[in-house]
């Protein structure tokens, strides 16, 4: 039995500015989770000196979690939802189009 599907994902060549301060890093992440219907229970993020972001948002579904490193142009993403899976793959494709990255990595889970 499959109960959820998790993407993690590795981004590279990021632009700088999108993944450098917080308000940043979180505008796109909140967005994300809006556009893609999740139900947002609550999040977190901690701003890096002199730059790079990690944050957290635990929705109903499950959870997403984010890691920058501008520095390497790099994002390092989880994605992890239960109930209807389409609304984690329709958030990847969200965050690759906000992020813009060259290339990318994924793996995906099915959970259960």
């Amino acid at each position: 039995m499959i109960v959820g599907k998790h993407i993690i994902a590795e981004l590279y060549g990021v632009p700088k500015e999108l993944i450098s301060y917080e308000s940043t890093v979180r505008e796109i992440v909140e967005s994300v989770v809006e556009e893609a219907k999740l139900t947002k229970v609550s999040s977190h993020y901690k701003q890096f000196e002199p730059y790079g972001v990690t944050g957290v948002v635990l929705i109903s579904e499950s959870h997403i979690s984010i890691h920058t490193w501008p520095e390497y142009e790099l994002v390092n993403l989880d994605i992890f939802t239960c109930g209807d899976t389409r609304k984690t793959d329709k958030a990847f494709e969200l965050f690759l189009q906000k992020f813009k990255p060259k290339s990318y990595r994924h793996f995906v889970l099915d959970r259960g």
